[in-house]
């Protein structure tokens, strides 16, 4: 019995021990998944982490993963912010570029060239207008470069964010579930290590209290002995368990906090700084975008400033008058028209009389016709009275003297234009057909025969046309020279009598003249009826021959069949009164006096200085 109390006293111990041991190791496991592995661990925890960033966020911030979860998404959605952002800016840019578009359209001029105004205020203010549509396509510019290198990049980058981030965080979370299993296992294991040791202290004190009973039976005491025993063994087996679990769970844990975690922050952290530097570049690349095109606008606004410049009000004037002028002569002084020659005069000699001083002092003159007279004078005032008629619409007759000279002449060159767009096209078809004779097998020569045929008929219809034109304006041309000369003759050179030579000039030699007289061209004699001077302006503009300027050799003989043509034998010489201007055709005069056109690879031509007409 004495053996047996030793042998539960000992077995009390040993109990005690393990109890105690188990408190401590009890209270080491709840503590250790809070707190910071330490001694041994912590220094070879800083001797893995040796030459890593002070800053890193693995070692400073093992422990805020909740914070760098929520400091990523700030990071991704400040991205997104400042990509809706530069959208909206573009789309300013856009519609700043559109509107500048339209405004450029509204005010352009809508009419044809003819039509344009030639004002130095207006034509700078269309190239104000051009510079101005240029500027708006460098606005556009800047809009596309900011929408491909900037919202683009931006909203691609944000994508590869937000997956990068996915995956570093899901890596996470799954190390702290792994934890948390080796957790739930070492805690699992402590619990039923707690357990045990209380049914052994149980199964102890029942045993102790029977062995110490003297009225219980043996078997009474052997069988709480033997479950004090069985206890005892089953807290063993739960001790070794769960300081196996302690053991798996420490290591896992440092495992965690050393490895894993700033693993997956690091790579975090790298992903925030990319983040950075990559909303650093496209702020560079949104300042660019616009710097870019600086030149290019300077040099607009350079445009429009030379285009101030560029505002003539002399210019200006001078096509006012260009533009309005008419060629007519101002109106000249109306004649007196005396109706009392009829009456019988009852007054004295001294009376005043109505009479014209000429007709006091001199033989009374031929009596004019007044409705002549002033139906002279109204066809010459048409501006200010009845327009006349316009006879024909085709030679721009209805229109003034120098609006018809204009128009004339821009006729000729529109028809010159085609006539050159003609020859170049026969050129080149005779170039074709020379190819095709040479290579056969590149076409048929004949089949270029109709067009071409068609082609050299269209330049002699043209050459007609130009050569009609012409006509009409060097009549219109020779009139206002004939005004010219004469105007100088009445105003520089009065000569009572006499007639008018090519130069202007009035002579009493009728030999030093060189152009055929005319009968209507001389000064109406004495006693013959007075002719109005408008009258004689018109009919002496309609002969005045063209100076000679040249003479020529005629090197083929020209039949000249067509109208306006000169027929001319071969080696003779005739005189040059105008020159090729272009088309083919000079004008030349025979030595009696007739005038045509000649072409000019028929004749060789000699060209004169100072000289007079023939």
């Amino acid at each position: 019995m004495r053996r047996g109390r030793g042998e539960l006293e000992a077995a009390s111990v040993r109990v005690r021990v393990r109890a105690d041991t188990s408190s401590s190791l009890l209270g080491l496991g709840s503590s250790w998944r809070r707190t910071r592995p330490s001694g041994r661990n912590s220094a070879q925890s800083r001797r893995t982490h040796e030459g890593q960033s002070a800053m890193s966020w693995g070692t400073e911030l093992w422990d805020q993963f909740d914070n760098l979860d929520k400091h990523t998404q700030w990071g991704i959605d400040f991205l997104d912010r400042y990509a809706k952002f530069v959208k909206e800016r573009l789309e300013i840019e856009q519609n700043y570029a559109k509107q500048l578009r339209n405004l450029v359209k509204k005010y352009c001029p809508k009419r044809s060239k003819d039509e344009e105004p030639r004002f130095t205020s207006c034509l700078s203010f269309y190239g104000i207008l051009n510079e101005l549509n240029d500027y708006a396509g460098q606005r556009e510019v800047v809009a596309e470069e900011m929408g491909h290198k900037v919202y683009g990049t931006l909203m691609k980058y944000s994508q590869d964010l937000k997956a990068e981030r996915k995956h570093h965080l899901q890596e996470g979370r799954k190390a702290q579930q792994y934890l948390d299993h080796c957790w739930k296992q070492m805690d699992s294991s402590k619990k039923k290590f707690e357990r045990e040791c209380k049914e052994a202290e149980k199964s102890q004190i029942t045993y102790e209290r029977l062995d110490n009973d003297i009225n219980a039976t043996k078997s009474e005491v052997e069988k709480a002995k033997a479950q004090y025993y069985l206890r005892t063994h089953m807290a063993d087996e739960s001790k070794n368990e769960y300081a196996a679990q302690l053991q798996n769970f420490n290591a896992e844990q440092w495992k965690h906090f050393n490895n894993s975690i700033p693993h997956i922050f690091k790579n975090l952290q790298d992903m925030d700084q990319r983040r950075t530097v990559k909303l650093g570049e496209t702020y560079r690349n949104f300042a660019e975008a616009e710097r870019r095109v600086i030149p290019i606008i300077s040099k607009c606004l350079e445009g429009m400033v030379s285009a101030a410049k560029a505002v003539d009000e002399r210019r200006d004037s001078g096509i006012v008058v260009e533009s309005f002028k008419s060629g007519f002569d101002p109106p000249g002084d109306f004649p007196f028209e005396d109706f009392s020659q009829n009456l019988s005069r009852t007054g004295s000699d001294g009376a005043i009389s109505n009479t014209p001083k000429g007709e006091r002092d001199g033989a009374p003159g031929p009596r004019p016709d007044p409705k002549h007279t002033m139906s002279k004078t109204k066809n010459k005032l048409w501006l200010f009275g009845k327009k006349p008629k316009a006879p024909s619409v085709e030679d721009y007759s209805h229109l003034p003297p120098e609006q018809r000279r204009k128009k004339l002449q821009q006729k000729i060159d529109e028809l010159s234009s085609k006539l050159q767009i003609e020859m170049d096209q026969r050129d080149a078809l005779n170039k074709m057909k020379d190819v095709y004779e040479k290579t056969p097998p590149m076409g048929d020569p004949n089949s270029l025969q109709p067009k071409i045929s068609e082609t050299i008929c269209n330049m002699e219809k043209l050459r007609s046309e130009i050569h009609k034109y012409e006509g009409w304006l060097s009549e219109v041309e020779g009139k206002q020279a004939s005004k010219d000369r004469r105007h100088s003759a009445d105003n520089h050179h009065p000569t009572p009598q006499g007639r008018e030579s090519p130069e202007g000039s009035y002579t009493e030699d009728t030999s030093q003249e060189h152009h055929t007289s005319h009968p209507h061209s001389s000064r109406p004699q004495p006693g013959q009826p007075s002719t109005d001077p408008h009258e004689f302006d018109d009919e002496f503009d309609d002969d005045d021959p063209l100076p000679v300027i040249g003479h020529c050799k005629a090197l083929y003989s020209f039949d000249g069949q067509n109208e306006g043509t000169l027929v001319m034998a071969e080696d003779e010489v005739l005189y040059i009164i105008e020159e090729d201007k272009g088309d083919g055709w000079t004008r030349a005069r025979k030595q009696s006096g007739e005038e045509g056109y000649v072409p000019t690879t028929y004749v060789e031509i000699t060209m004169e200085k100072n000289c007079k007409g023939s």
